[in-house]
């Protein structure tokens, strides 16, 4: 692996070494079963959870003492690069446990992959909370990380943030919320505006001007809502009308005859309907049965709908949204299947992404390593999930696909950039 490494002459003197590096080892991991035959990782199990101190205010500056770092047996007299992953396995909530564990096993699953021995991933459990994610950060930061991969939810994101400034350590954060980025922050998530922006860039180049938006009640609606008029004002569109909707499927009837009604006056082409799970399956028959013809009107969504079982919604079908490039997820699935015997939730592969790009940084000069340079390349990075990169400002540009629901299954019907226009600094 190190000699490859060095025939993709990775470098951080030119920018585009450090992508080409990881894509180039994230090829060779995805082809690692067909160079040599090798058994599943040896799976870690999640840290073991004790019981939650009381909460802590906000820590003081503090300096760390090098001989008080992390050190195992078996690593002894060698220079490790220490990684911790702060996540909340010891939520109350049974579906963010089940998360934390599929996000921290595709991160043992890149180890393995990778096979840099000089790697030591050091997982910490936040609780779920600001101050659990703060007591985390401080334990992982007094065992030496050089780099601190999460937390998982934006109050979390905010503990973390400066207390890792303090030591002058990044944070390789999962939120989607915009507003925790920046700093020493950077944000490796699928960000909302871009979904939107990439739908709608996409309607207007096949000639749709006019759009409707169903948005779900609360935050995630008014951010939806937010990004949605700004994406179709910057193309000239117009969005002549939008309702929103309460999470319970009765509640959804009212709000879809008002949308419904305006459909029948021919004002508009096509129709956001930025949801998922149980709650779109409810949602998307409504129109037809308010009679709102998918044949004639393009239902758009967002990442929310890379979901295969919405093939079989027979309203949805010939609908677009956008997501990442499916083949680099689908094989990393298949790898993770393999090691692990289940399918992890979508998000899992940040845990996989996260790790490979720590382990592609680390071949950097150690002064050079996980520098804001080096982490803002402006030719980004390529992953499971497509290009990214990280912004100035903390958040991430990804490389997005447009795909078309199908019975058979979805589609890609516009492709995803393969590399990045530089941007201005």
């Amino acid at each position: 692996m190190r000699t490859a490494a060095r025939s993709a002459r990775f470098g951080i003197k030119n920018a585009t070494k450090v992508a080409l590096l990881f894509g180039f080892a994230l090829a060779l991991a995805a082809c690692g079963t067909d160079r040599r035959p090798a058994p599943p990782p040896q799976v870690t199990p999640p840290p073991k959870v004790e019981v939650t101190p009381p909460p802590i205010t906000a820590q003081p500056s503090y300096g760390r003492d090098p001989s008080r770092f992390y050190m195992p047996a078996y690593m002894a007299g060698e220079r490790p690069i220490r990684v911790a992953l702060l996540l909340p396995f010891n939520s109350p909530r049974e579906n963010v446990r089940t998360l934390s564990n599929a996000l921290f096993n595709a991160a043992q699953l890149a180890l393995f992959e990778f096979d840099r021995d000089n790697i030591l991933l050091m997982p910490k459990a936040t609780g779920g909370t600001a101050d659990g994610a703060r007591r985390a950060a401080r334990d992982a930061l007094d065992a030496g990380a050089d780099l601190i991969l999460g937390p998982l939810f934006a109050e979390e994101v905010t503990a973390v943030g400066p207390l890792a400034a303090q030591v002058n350590v990044p944070v390789v954060a999962f939120s989607s919320d915009a507003s925790v980025g920046g700093q020493n922050v950077h944000l490796l998530s699928f960000p909302l505006d871009q979904d939107v922006d990439r739908i709608v860039d996409y309607a207007t180049l096949q000639g749709i001007t006019r759009y409707a938006a169903l948005y779900p009640q609360g935050t995630y609606g008014e951010r939806v809502r937010a990004a949605f008029q700004q994406a179709v004002s910057a193309r000239a569109g117009a969005l002549v009308t939008s309702a929103s909707y309460p999470s319970n499927a009765q509640g959804m009837y009212e709000p879809a005859e008002r949308v419904a009604r305006a459909y029948a006056q021919g004002n508009y082409q096509a129709l956001l309907l930025p949801e998922g799970g149980s709650e779109l399956k409810s949602l998307a028959p409504l129109l037809p049965y308010y009679d709102v013809d998918p044949r004639d009107v393009k239902f758009l969504g967002t990442g929310l709908w890379d979901d295969p079982t919405l093939a079989r919604e027979p309203p949805l079908n010939g609908a677009w949204y956008p997501a990442p490039p499916p083949e680099g997820h689908e094989q990393f699935l298949t790898r993770y299947r393999r090691a692990y015997g289940t399918t992890p939730p979508r998000i899992a592969s940040l845990g996989y992404d996260a790790v490979s790009l720590a382990i592609a940084l680390s071949s950097l000069p150690e002064s050079e390593r996980f520098t804001p340079e080096a982490l803002t390349n402006p030719d980004g990075f390529a992953g499971v999930d497509g290009i990214f990169r990280f912004m100035p400002d903390g958040g991430t540009e990804r490389g997005l696909a447009v795909l078309e629901i199908r019975p058979g299954g979805a589609v890609v019907v516009d492709p995803a950039p393969t590399s990045f226009q530089p941007y201005a600094f």
